[in-house]
């Protein structure tokens, strides 16, 4: 059975102009879904309709298969079932081998994960239903204004005792986050609820961005996202160099000026931990600051690492190093926190930011750590490269 994934993502946005690929803690929303949908063990293609190259260049980035999208289906008025017909009827890889089911996911709501996917899909197969959508459980009191301008109780009744919360008949909303249909019923029907719709309730957090207040909404919960190496792309080289810089990585770019002037920082003894098991790996180690910082330089000695530094170029002080450790930049890896390392990060095969970084790097990252700077980034870095069996021979 053949399952793609399509994601709708016009250009043009009223409530919130370019959410679609507005970064949330880093990540554009349309990338957070092209993560969620790649990472389903159902799905076999990732699909992104859009008027807008820009999206799709985003898309592409993340392992998305671009489809650009007529103007005429990209207006505001224009339905996601017309850009999902369009992908289906006009798509050359869809059209030579049809999909048995397409899942339907909007970037609008920026927490649904592989999971929510799967718990969909597999519903829609195991009850042998030809739609189902992810729906969240809703107890609240639901009211009406009657004729007489009267508040009128939909699924309670105010005139008696009042009922328990809990006591109220389940009742679902559409989260707007994952739909699945069978193909040739939704061509049929032009409509994604099509023939025998189930609902799928899914537990997360749920918030859909169409507004500015919505989008803060979403900010404040996205501190307490877990991530993952879910990010990191399916092909990447085998890694024979790790580069990292030093404030706001290996420290929380705290300094502590002492009476006398000097100045003290704070590290992480579990960045040591990862380091010794990455020594045992055979991996070459650089730490690259801007400044000819002797605190650095003295942390590194003790790490084992080499130490460089430039005020305003650090890729051409890696792009020696690297010439002379005969590594190509594919097999490195660099964990940056700062905006002067967003060159050397992008140069790099794999790269990585702490959790607290700037947006601006963070969204420039192959993947967004758990670790804040200072808190053990080093250490959880290594041992996702260690688990997933991603170091090259030194």
């Amino acid at each position: 059975m053949k399952i793609v994934a399509a994601i709708p993502a016009r250009g043009g946005s009223v409530g919130l102009p370019g959410k679609n690929i507005r970064p949330l803690n880093g990540i554009p929303l349309v990338g957070r879904t092209v993560r969620a949908a790649r990472g389903s063990r159902f799905v076999s293609e990732v699909f992104v309709s859009s008027d807008s190259n820009e999206i799709l260049t985003v898309a592409t980035k993340y392992g998305a298969r671009p489809v650009l999208r007529p103007l005429e289906l990209s207006g505001p008025t224009a339905t996601s079932e017309s850009a999902l017909v369009h992908l289906l009827e006009e798509e050359p890889s869809l059209q030579s081998e049809p999909p048995d089911v397409l899942v339907f996911l909007q970037c609008t709501a920026p927490f649904t994960q592989a999971h929510h996917v799967d718990q969909v899909v597999e519903a829609l197969l195991n009850k042998e239903a030809t739609s189902a959508i992810s729906v969240v459980d809703d107890h609240g009191f639901y009211w009406e204004i009657g004729p007489d301008g009267a508040g009128i109780g939909l699924n309670h009744d105010p005139s008696t005792q009042r009922v328990r919360r809990q006591d109220i008949s389940a009742r679902y909303r559409e989260n707007g986050a994952v739909y699945a249909m069978r193909v040739p019923e939704f061509l049929k029907s032009g409509n994604r609820y099509c023939g025998k719709t189930i609902l799928v309730p899914v537990d997360s957090t749920w918030i859909e961005i169409d507004t500015s207040q919505d989008w803060d909404m979403a900010e404040a919960f996205i501190r307490t996202e877990q991530f993952t190496g879910e990010l990191l792309p399916e092909s990447v080289n085998p890694v024979r160099a790790l580069v990292t810089a030093f404030d706001g990585v290996h420290t929380d770019n705290s300094v502590f000026v002492n009476r006398d002037g000097t100045e003290s920082i704070v590290c992480n003894r579990y960045d040591e931990i990862g380091l010794d098991r990455l020594h045992g790996r055979n991996l070459r180690l650089l730490m690259l600051d801007r400044d000819d910082n002797g605190l650095a330089a003295q942390r590194a000695r003790k790490l084992g690492m080499e130490y460089r530094y430039h005020p305003f170029d650090k890729l051409q002080i890696m792009s020696d190093w690297s010439a002379k450790q005969e590594i190509s930049f594919a097999e490195m890896a660099y964990i940056g926190a700062d905006i002067a390392d967003i060159d050397c990060m992008k140069a790099c095969g794999l790269s990585a930011a702490p959790r607290n970084a700037p947006a601006e790097v963070k969204a420039n990252a192959t993947l967004v750590l758990e670790s804040a700077g200072g808190a053990a980034v080093i250490h959880e870095f290594g041992e996702l490269l260690i688990s997933r069996g991603m170091l090259g021979r030194g």
